[in-house]
């Protein structure tokens, strides 16, 4: 199948993406892939001290959903961490104050690593000095959508933008009883 922009695409072919994960809130509480009831999730993987990539890709899927209305409340967006050295549930909580509708996420080291296997999610520390606390973590800057327990029934680039991720995400809600 083709890329084109902002499309929905199926899930990434092979062994199964997505699945459960337990991780803690950035409100300090354990959540888990049914915590959020019946709704969507839209996961994206990043870290806080990322410049630009995560902050774009937050505003997006922020400007995307806003662009749903109402329908934008069956889905549950979700910033993990790919860096819980530095991320702490206060520090997710700072971060996020400009997109209150994400939940942040964070874990431990082996938990963090484990969802990122499950989705299939590439991140490793890198030394820059002119970074805070000497390291950068380039990461992989794919939005999952998940059903409810995390299993992957979408995803998109981030080369689409709003309008785009809107439209794919609207297709699927009406889709979706």
């Amino acid at each position: 199948m083709s890329c084109h922009c902002g499309q929905l695409h199926s899930p990434i072919s092979g062994p199964a993406v997505g699945g459960y994960f337990f991780l803690v809130s950035h409100q300090d509480r354990r959540v888990d892939a049914y915590s959020f009831g019946d709704r969507l999730l839209l996961l994206f993987f990043g870290f806080t001290h990322c410049e630009i990539v995560c902050r774009r890709e937050l505003a997006k899927i922020d400007s995307a959903l806003d662009r749903l209305g109402e329908m934008a409340d069956r889905i549950q967006p979700l910033y993990v961490t790919v860096d819980p050295e530095r991320d702490s549930p206060a520090v997710l909580r700072d971060f996020l104050s400009l997109h209150p509708r994400f939940v942040g996420l964070t874990g431990t080291r082996a938990e963090i690593d484990d969802a990122m296997r499950s989705f299939r999610v590439f991140a490793q520390r890198r030394s820059d000095e002119n970074a805070p606390d000497g390291y950068l973590v380039p990461h992989t800057t794919i939005t999952y959508l998940a059903a409810p327990g995390g299993q992957v029934i979408a995803h998109f680039l981030d080369s689409s933008d709003a309008k785009s991720l809107a439209a794919a995400l609207l297709s699927r809600l009406q889709a979706t009883p």
